[in-house]
This record gives C-alpha cells, sequence and structure tokens, in this order.
C-alpha cells in the first residue's frame, strides 16, 4: 500500500469518521465560537517512535475546510521524539476544534503502528526474511493501517479477499484435502495468480507441493517442523510463518529461513502513539 494509493481512496473513510463524530453539529465549538476566526493549532509529539499518517491528518481538516494551512516540519517515515513540534495547522478555529479527534485518532493509530512494525522489523535486518502484516485489521481502517506498516519498514500481505488465493484450514475441509483445494483454486483462478496453502505439518506440506501450491504458509509449526519444511519446500515454493508472531517470540524464527514472516499483531496489538494538538490561539 503506497501513499497515493490510499489518498485517492481514503475521503469516503474519513468523511465517515467525521460524520460518526459530528451528527449534526458540534454543539461545544459551536458554542464558544460563534463565528470565524482565524487561528493556529500545534502539532506536538508526546513519545519517541515514527510518524504516519500526517496526510489523513491534513485531509480532515481540508474536508471540513479546503482553506485550512498547514506547515509541516516532518515527514512520514521520520523518526519523531518526546515533546518535538511536528507541524502548524491554520485555518478557522471551529475547523480546529471539529477535527482535531478524528485527525490525531487517524495520525496516533497510524503512527502506533508504523513505530511497533519498525520494531519488529529491525529483528530481521540481514535475515533475507520480510516482514508481513495479515487481514487482522480494524474495519474500515484497513488501508491506513496498511499503509502504516509499510512506513514501519514492514510488506504487505494480500490487501483483501479478492487479491490473493490463501488456502487456509476450513478451506482445505470444504474442498475434502489439501490436494482437492489447490487442483480447484487452479481451475477456477486466473493463471496469473499465486495460490498460497496452509499447512500445520509435515505430511500437509508435501500434499501441498505435491498438488503445485506456490507458497506454503507454516501455520503453528515447531521450529524444528518449519526448518524441515524449508528444506523441502525449497526450490519448489516460497515459504511463509505464522501464529502468533510477536516483537517477544520473532527471534526464535529468524534462524529458520523462511522468505516471509506474517504477523497480526502489527496491525491488531500495535499501541499508538502519543500525539496532541496544542497551543491554540487566534492570529
Amino acid at each position: 500500500m503506497n501513499e497515493i494509493t490510499m489518498m485517492l481512496n481514503a475521503d469516503e473513510y474519513i468523511l465517515s469518521a467525521l460524520k460518526e463524530d459530528i451528527t449534526s453539529e458540534d454543539i461545544t465549538t459551536n458554542s464558544v465560537m460563534r463565528k470565524y476566526c482565524l487561528g493556529q493549532v500545534e502539532l506536538i509529539c508526546k513519545q519517541d517512535g515514527i510518524v504516519a499518517g500526517l496526510g489523513i491528518f491534513k485531509r480532515v481538516f481540508e474536508l471540513l475546510d479546503k482553506n485550512t494551512e498547514f506547515e509541516m516540519f516532518a515527514k512520514d517515515g521520520d523518526e519523531v521524539q518526546n515533546g518535538q513540534l511536528l507541524g502548524i495547522v491554520r485555518g478557522d478555529i471551529r475547523v480546529l476544534l471539529s477535527g482535531e479527534r478524528t485527525a490525531l485518532n487517524y495520525l496516533q493509530r497510524m503512527s502506533g503502528i508504523a513505530t511497533y512494525t519498525k520494531s519488529v522489523a529491525v529483528l530481521l535486518e540481514n535475515t533475507g526474511t520480510k516482514l508481513l502484516d495479515t487481514r487482522k485489521t480494524t474495519p474500515n481502517m484497513r488501508i491506513f493501517e496498511k499503509y502504516a506498516v509499510t512506513v514501519g519498514s514492514g510488506y504487505n500481505h494480500r490487501y483483501n479477499l479478492s487479491d490473493g488465493i490463501l488456502l487456509k484450514d476450513n478451506h482445505i475441509g470444504a474442498a475434502g484435502s489439501v490436494a482437492n483445494a489447490v487442483k480447484m483454486a487452479k481451475e477456477y483462478a486466473p493463471f496469473v495468480r499465486k495460490i498460497e496453502v496452509e499447512v500445520e505439518n509435515l505430511d500437509m506440506l508435501k500434499e501441498a507441493l505435491d498438488a503445485g501450491a506456490d507458497i506454503v504458509m507454516l501455520d503453528n509449526m515447531s521450529v524444528e517442523d518449519m526448518k524441515q519444511a524449508v528444506m523441502l519446500a525449497k526450490g519448489r515454493a516460497e515459504t511463509e510463518c505464522s501464529g502468533n508472531v510477536t516483537k517477544e517470540n520473532i527471534r526464535t524464527l529468524t534462524d529458520i529461513g523462511v522468505d516471509y514472516i506474517s504477523s497480526g499483531a502489527l496491525t491488531h496489538s500495535a499501541p499508538i502513539l502519543d500525539l496532541s494538538l496544542k497551543n491554540l490561539r487566534a492570529i
């Protein structure tokens, strides 16, 4: 997921989030600010980390008022520090107040994912293994969360169910066997699509390889079995390790030699990065 693709598809999600927060009016802001007044507010970092989502942060205010202006002192992917001034937002004070929470919700969440992803990705440096995300994302936040993973030096797995074939345990159960599931997928899917199969043991792995799987996902297998699986798959299929992978246990997987390690924790367990809009004043 790159920034251009994200921004092309962002508006409908941002507008939905704004409508969630403002069903008819911002009654608090309208109580204290009855008419237009030009003002500015500072975007301040309150925690060390990696910033991501500045374009979305800006777009929230732009959708409320296209005349809102920004002076940014950081860009996505930058390492930021507690107390750092990241930018200044100028515009109608009513807009600054009404858009504050939604803009920060996006920026804090995306920056938290980028920060956590980076902390995991560094553990895979010089291993030849790529760190992948999963579809375990917040509903209606996937496009933003997967972008944040890439900012944090991770890679995207398939975006959604239309994006790639991944035959998991229940698909295999529905088809009757690994071999039959792969055969049916090959018959149905366009030839340009790779077929990935989730396997839980070495017997399933051998069946998937013999059936012509392009990628095998080694799900919750022991380290020793995964090492053997990598040797069996070499030259026949790419390998992916999956199953409760976190920053705390990924070191046990770095010497296995898999092509990819996927981790749902990148999106479902990353804490936010603490950011704040402060020092609002009229200008």
